[in-house]
């Protein structure tokens, strides 16, 4: 109790003992309620069932310090394996990027009756098309974003202690679109094992002029008699897969008497869950897998695993829904919750599996 007294105001150290032993009980007590209603429960329950409930209190006790030591030995499972990985993606990359060559490959001309031989090194356009033969990825690659795309080398990710998260990597060759060799993705988790999105951030690309696929440009000609004869000329935000790595923010100077309607809540929400998605589905499906999402073996054992969960009707039509339901099957797989002040106890939730989509700009024609 000696203890307690040290911390209380110096007008407390007058108190009797017993009065002080009061204070600090009373003071326990409205910490116990700022913590939780769960005494004020127990306070209720009859004595024999209270001592139950405290048993099984002390076995929730014991089971959350397995679930810890789970979530750590977990963790450096990971990590052993990411480094037994770790050669076998290089040895990939040498291989695509021609690098080194593989046994069996030779200089010697083709037979004329076998498909023409293919001077280019490696395994042309690789990533592209891997990335092409997800679903959720392919809906975010134009015609344009592919000339850009073929001279993507090789995709990375890492895990993040501080803050908690993950960074994905793309390394380009020199190409003719932006002066980058390196772009980046870094997503700031509240949370790893549930995880909650608190922000993500991308590299800013260095375009060459006249070369964003992010944006299109309008020229717009003068009005007759006007004195400018030159056109008039603005640019507008288009639809790119390279709006990946210019993620929706969530402001961070609001307040609880800020008016912000549901609507944009709602929206951004979408915004940041999709976005989510998109750097989990690279980080989850397209890097460890990528061979197989390049020969198609694994977009067709995806679309198996998920047509799997459909009951059949039985009645053999065939229901006009069913394109969307997997789609939005396929995107609630990586569902995460978005850490935001715009939310009551910074925790946003979004809509699970509804398959709502944000509209996005229109795709590019440069004019």
């Amino acid at each position: 109790m000696s203890d307690h007294a040290a911390d209380l105001p110096a007008a407390a150290a007058a108190l009797s003992a017993e009065d002080r032993a009061d204070l600090v009980n009373a003071l326990k007590d409205k910490l116990q309620l700022l913590a939780g209603n769960h005494v004020d429960v127990l306070e209720t329950l009859a004595p024999n069932v209270r001592k139950r409930v405290e048993v099984l209190r002390d076995l929730q006790g014991q089971h959350d310090e397995l679930e810890t030591k789970f979530i750590e030995e977990r963790a450096q499972l990971e990590a052993k394996y990411q480094k037994l990985y770790e050669p076998l993606y290089t040895k990939r990359y040498e291989i695509v990027n021609g690098e080194v060559e593989v046994e069996g490959i030779t200089n010697e001309p083709v037979p004329a009756e076998d498909p023409p031989c293919n001077s280019e090194k490696g395994v042309p356009n690789f990533w592209l098309t891997a990335m092409k033969a997800n679903d959720i990825l392919a809906e975010e690659i134009t015609e344009r974003d592919e000339g850009a795309l073929k001279y993507l080398k090789d995709i990375k990710w890492c895990k993040i202690d501080n803050p908690k998260g993950f960074k994905l990597e793309f390394y380009f060759d020199s190409n003719p679109y932006f002066k980058n060799s390196l772009l980046t993705k870094t997503y700031h988790m509240i949370e790893d094992d549930e995880p909650i999105l608190e922000k993500a951030i991308g590299t800013k690309i260095e375009w060459n002029p006249g070369k964003s696929l992010t944006e299109k440009i309008l020229k717009k000609k003068p009005k007759k008699g006007s004195k400018n004869a030159k056109p008039i000329i603005k640019t507008e935000k288009c639809e790119s897969f390279f709006n990946f790595f210019n993620p929706p923010q969530v402001p961070e100077d609001l307040d609880e008497d800020d008016d912000i309607d549901d609507d944009t809540v709602e929206e951004l929400q979408n915004l940041l869950e999709h976005d989510y998605d998109l750097g989990s589905t690279i980080r989850d499906k397209i890097i460890p897998h990528a061979v197989s999402w390049f020969t198609g073996e694994a977009a067709e054992s995806d679309f198996e695993e998920i047509g799997d969960e459909d009951d059949d009707d039985g009645d053999g039509e065939e229901d006009e829904d069913d394109e969307e339901e997997v789609q939005s099957k396929r995107r609630s797989k990586n569902n995460v919750q978005i850490g935001s002040n715009m939310q009551t106890g910074g925790r946003a939730q979004p809509d699970r599996g509804n398959g709502q989509r944000t509209e996005r700009p229109p795709e590019c024609n440069q004019q």
